[in-house]
């Protein structure tokens, strides 16, 4: 795995992550339901662990993910 910073990835989270954010500020999904859609990302990189040529990097992506759902709280940081 190459530890360079991974521009695409770092993009994709942070829309990720900003429309999450504009969805729960909408009102239009509550944090359980956000919670719900991180945890399903976290398995999916979970189960995939062993496959594919950088397996390695399946169980960084849910570490990552499990991270952001262990740091709580949707609202906007500053």
């Amino acid at each position: 795995m190459s530890h360079l910073p991974d521009p695409a990835g770092i993009a994709a989270l942070s829309i990720c992550e900003a429309l999450l954010l504009a969805l729960h500020d909408r009102g239009l999904l509550p944090e359980p339901e956000i919670v719900g859609i991180l945890r399903d990302a976290a398995a999916t990189h979970e189960n995939a662990n062993g496959t594919g040529p950088e397996p390695e990097t399946h169980a960084a992506a849910a570490r990552l993910i499990t991270q952001i759902i262990l740091r709580g709280n949707l609202s906007r940081r500053s």
